[in-house]
């Protein structure tokens, strides 16, 4: 959290994506940061200490996709939370992280609100069983 606000990190090689994205995560009262591929993200996931969640795209180019992130994220970060989405293939959530969601673009902003919410709140905050 920044000055109370939960920090949202969004992470798309998409700028129309990641701008579409952003305005969710402001227009939801968060804090935003961005991220052009994972291997940014990962950087800057080291240098904060204060993210929250990860709202990402699967197909991305670098050395890993977005699936590969929300794995690293879990083993490295493992209180942040996984929102995951993508236009390209639908993903059955076994393939992510324990407490990740997957959303199909082109996803509905009141749903990414809705379930940001949700995951931020202090009963998603407890560790999944």
């Amino acid at each position: 959290m920044r000055d109370g606000k939960p920090v949202v990190l969004v992470v798309d090689d998409s700028s129309v994506c990641r701008a579409i994205a952003h305005g969710v995560v402001t227009g939801a009262g968060y804090e935003a940061l961005v991220a052009q591929d994972a291997d940014e993200a990962v950087r800057i996931l080291a240098a904060s200490d204060d993210i929250d969640l990860v709202f990402t795209d699967v197909q991305m180019p670098g050395t890993m996709n977005g699936v590969e992130l929300c794995h690293c994220i879990r083993t490295r970060w493992p209180s942040v939370k996984l929102i995951v989405a993508s236009g390209l293939e639908i993903l059955d959530e076994s393939r992510l992280p324990v407490g990740s969601q997957f959303f199909l673009k082109p996803y509905s902003m009141e749903a990414i609100s809705d379930t940001m919410a949700h995951m931020l709140s202090s009963d998603a905050a407890r560790p999944h069983t």
